[in-house]
């Protein structure tokens, strides 16, 4: 069934070109600000990073706390998101020199947890990181997809993250492109139909077994 519901929303809506950002570096920053806020708020703090020249690690390193939280405002919680940024940075600096190919080497399930050994990383951001600036296989799950799921009963509505995630990583072959793919297909259905209050007319997903519950 999951394979059925990728292939019918590739082929309703084509490749979505995520993530958005132009390198690692950027992927990495915007999966941090992107918690709890609107994707264009990141695009504004993003660009704020960019005209203080602080889109790469060094310059990320030496800013303080407070003249990061400046910059990223436009994100939201700025003050939070910066302290989970220099997290991210000092423990790069501390661990991997900061070098960012370190980080992400080595066995999927030793980055994953490297990751979530980190201040304020949590499951999606570590598998959007791992995912999206890694190009490794580890699918990302955030509320569209539970959502889905449930709805077309594949999940029961308790299920964690990582049980979730797990259907996903069995069904699936590990394949980094399919797991970029799907994620972002699974956000724009979501974005579309299966909203709070699901509209399932011209859903590519409407004829497959559901429910139009929460």
């Amino acid at each position: 069934m999951l394979r059925e519901i990728y292939d019918r929303l590739y082929a309703a809506y084509g490749p979505q070109g995520w993530w958005p950002g132009q390198t690692p570096t950027e992927v990495i920053i915007g999966a941090v600000l992107t918690q709890n806020t609107a994707w264009t708020n990141v695009e504004r703090a993003i660009a704020n990073l960019r005209r203080a020249n602080a889109l790469s690690w060094i310059a990320l390193r030496d800013l303080s706390e407070a003249e990061l939280a400046a910059l990223i405002r436009p994100a939201g919680t700025y003050r939070v998101k910066a302290v989970r940024l220099k997290a991210l940075v000092n423990y790069l600096w501390q661990h991997h020199q900061g070098c960012l190919d370190s980080l992400l080497a080595g066995p999927l399930d030793q980055v994953r947890d490297r990751l979530l050994s980190i201040h304020g990383i949590g499951p999606e951001t570590a598998d959007a990181i791992v995912l999206y600036a890694g190009a490794r296989p580890s699918f990302v799950v955030d509320a569209y997809t539970k959502r889905l799921l449930h709805r077309h009963l594949l999940c029961d509505e308790k299920a964690n993250y990582d049980q979730v995630r797990g259907l996903f990583q069995e069904a699936l072959p590990p394949n980094a492109q399919m797991y970029n793919e799907y994620h972002a297909l699974l956000v724009a259905v979501g974005k579309k139909h299966c909203r709070s209050r699901a509209d399932c007319d011209g859903c590519p997903l409407s004829d497959l077994p559901h429910v139009t519950t929460p």
